[in-house]
């Protein structure tokens, strides 16, 4: 059979597909961090790979989804966040604009993933299904109610998930992870499905979205005289903000 009558659409997108292939999980796993610093990666939208001095790596809001793909609706489907804070019913073209740049089928040295709310396009499955199936069996989940009830949903043991609020810290090997608040608007306002907008008031922004501080645990620590004094020493401070696409 000649070249061109063997290769297939499949063909063709396992052979492109994802776009850097491993290249960047290679970097990942290669990098030496710095003393008293973080490494970080961009992985598109707001994704954001952390990886510590100690070598450890938390993911944030690893999205490895496609935005629109086809004008075959022109509307936005009822009670969509855009929908309901623009006030329009016209399909938006927001389609995906940056590679895929991490494979998660190659992911395997994660210690943390977590979301910053349950939009498709900071909690994915994919990501999910990579890391249950192919990473430690004690790797934590970690995100406000709302993800934290997908997770559970898609299959992730509830004993692997951990509900934060703003406040709640959780530690990770040499990083600790503080909750912060969140305000996005299009978090708040969007449906469960098949509820109805009228007559119900949205539920807590804290079930719904928060913000994560990653502070690099150092020793030797210094105990605090005050509750104010910052009791760690040279502690790098990451502000890893939610925001919407």
């Amino acid at each position: 059979m000649s070249k061109v009558k063997s290769i297939t659409r499949e063909s063709w997108i396992l052979s492109t597909f994802p776009e850097w292939g491993s290249w960047l999980n290679e970097e990942i796993e290669q990098e030496q961090v710095a003393p008293g610093t973080f490494a970080m990666w961009w992985l598109g939208c707001t994704g954001i790979w952390l990886k510590s001095e100690g070598g450890t790596n938390v993911c944030v809001d690893f999205w490895c989804g496609t935005g629109k793909q086809s004008h075959g609706n022109p509307l936005m489907k009822q009670g969509h966040q855009m929908q309901r804070m623009a006030g329009v019913k016209k399909l938006q073209p927001n389609l995906r604009t940056t590679p895929f740049v991490l494979d998660p089928f190659a992911i395997r040295q994660i210690d943390a993933v977590l979301a910053t709310h349950d939009h498709n396009d900071h909690i994915d499955v994919n990501v999910a299904a990579a890391v249950m199936q192919n990473c430690a069996d004690d790797v934590p989940f970690i995100g406000p109610k709302t993800c934290v009830d997908l997770w559970i949903g898609w299959g992730v043991p509830k004993e692997r998930c951990i509900v934060v609020k703003p406040g709640d810290v959780v530690k990770v090997k040499d990083i600790e992870i503080h909750a912060l608040d969140a305000f996005d608007r299009t978090a708040l306002i969007t449906l469960p499905a098949d509820q109805k907008a009228a007559g119900v008031l949205p539920d807590g922004m804290d079930d719904r979205a928060v913000n994560y501080l990653s502070k690099r645990l150092a020793a030797p620590c210094i105990t605090a005289a005050t509750p104010t004094t910052l009791t760690i020493m040279r502690s790098t401070v990451t502000n890893i903000r939610s925001m919407w696409r």
